[in-house]
């Protein structure tokens, strides 16, 4: 029997599709709320003001990003979509966070419009802020990238190769010149990983950062009043795999601050994070059917999906959890690859997977894709991108993002302008 799950039976997923045609993405907001209030239960217990970010770019939907803020979550935002998606979901001021690389001059004018906190990444924004704004806001945060100081992990890389954030001798530099010009608080912040497990490297980045804190102090005279870890943490793909332990990480975070944030006398500051992926990954699923089946070299299952849909497996060889509606306890007598319809051959849910007989017409279901799954859609081949469903807390479903239909791949184009057009 697997070990994951899905909240709908063969008899409720016929009912429902009858209305909405597969493939859609499927959210459970009862999941999505029990884990929002356990991760800030850990944290806020142990750090007085403690806030989580929810990255928007994990599962960009207002009505996720209603029910995260009305559990206490803020929006940790990278472009003016995603500031205005975090506005029409009731989030301003310093309930947002605005981190991103290679800005324009109108996303940072936006997000101070709204009194967002704005994140650099690099020393040369300083100049680049304090024009476009006509000076630095009250408020500043900077990026570190601690080089070849930390080891990143394999989806985020080596920070030392990595675009982001500044070097410790420019974030020192950074903290003296804002202050210089005007700024009066500060933060501090930092994203080495991403989609990690081992609980322990969220306690050396921990670390790190309030040792670089104290530095900062003793070297600028600047008091940073709150500290970004970032994100990063990770879910149990697979089966098997141990969900990240938050009291764990909490305490071990909270020893840690103790022991150097205290006697530097820089307590209290603010602990936050700004993680997306536990909060939807593992409660939502792109729900799918089998349509076609090919015996050649390999068995071969197709679906109504694509990689168009989710590219986690194509673009990383991510492991997503596979199962077929209504055969969760029948045999894994058969191996295949199962694949969508874009003309690349790396479009693969599942390669060489035990499962079950798959029949054409079969309720594919493809777990832990509520993060970073509708939101890296593309339409590569003119494909078009799937819709969200929510099922809420009283067992009803919503559509929360109707799926795309073809006039909505054309909007941009006017054809009017086509030489020899006929309508």
């Amino acid at each position: 029997m697997s070990e994951k799950s899905f909240p709908l039976t063969l008899q409720d997923l016929r009912g429902l599709t009858a209305q909405y045609p597969t493939p859609f993405y499927l959210y459970d907001e009862k999941g999505i709320r029990e884990h929002a209030r356990r991760f800030m239960n850990a944290f806020s217990s142990r750090f007085p003001g403690f806030r989580e970010y929810f990255a928007v770019k994990a599962c960009p939907n207002p009505f996720i990003m209603k029910i995260l803020a009305a559990e206490g979550l803020g929006a940790d935002c990278s472009s003016m979509p995603e500031l205005i998606l975090a506005q029409k979901s009731g989030l301003t001021g310093d309930q947002v966070m605005f981190t991103s690389n290679e800005t324009p001059e109108s996303e940072y004018v936006y997000a101070n419009l709204m009194n967002a906190i704005i994140n650099l990444d690099d020393i040369t924004h300083i100049d680049y802020l304090d024009k476009a704004l006509g000076g630095l806001p009250e408020l500043i945060c900077f990026r570190y990238n601690p080089g070849p100081l930390r080891d990143g992990n394999a989806l985020i890389g080596k920070p030392e190769e990595a675009k982001y954030g500044l070097t410790r001798p420019q974030i020192l530099e950074a903290y003296a010149e804002a202050a210089k010009r005007g700024a009066k608080r500060f933060g501090l912040h930092t994203m080495v990983a991403s989609n990690e497990l081992n609980p322990d490297y969220f306690v050396e980045t921990a670390r790190m950062l309030f040792e670089l804190a104290v530095e900062i102090k003793e070297k600028t005279g600047v008091a940073v009043e709150f500290i970004n870890m970032g994100g990063g943490i990770g879910i149990p793909y697979r089966p098997g795999q141990k969900a990240i332990d938050y009291d764990y990480v909490a305490d071990k975070m909270k020893a840690a601050y103790d022991a150097v944030m205290k006697p530097a006398g820089l307590d209290p500051v603010r602990i936050c994070f700004e993680c997306g992926r536990p909060f939807t990954g593992p409660y939502g699923w792109l729900v799918t059917k089998a349509i076609h089946e090919k015996h050649i070299y390999r068995e071969y299952i197709g679906v109504d999906a694509s990689m168009a849909d989710l590219m986690r497996p194509g673009m990383y060889g991510a492991y997503h959890h596979v199962s077929v509606v209504g055969k969760e306890d029948a045999p894994a007598s058969k191996t295949y690859d199962v694949v969508g319809s874009l003309c690349e051959n790396c479009d693969k849910f599942a390669v060489q997977r035990e499962l079950p007989e798959i029949e054409k017409g079969d309720f594919v279901v493809i777990h832990d894709a509520g993060a970073h799954g509708r939101a890296m859609g593309f339409n590569y081949n003119a494909k078009l991108r799937a819709g969200e469903l929510l099922l809420r807390e009283d067992g009803k479903i919503i559509e929360i993002r109707r799926k795309e239909i073809i006039d909505d791949y054309f909007a941009t184009l006017d054809f009017k302008k086509l030489p020899g057009f006929k309508a």
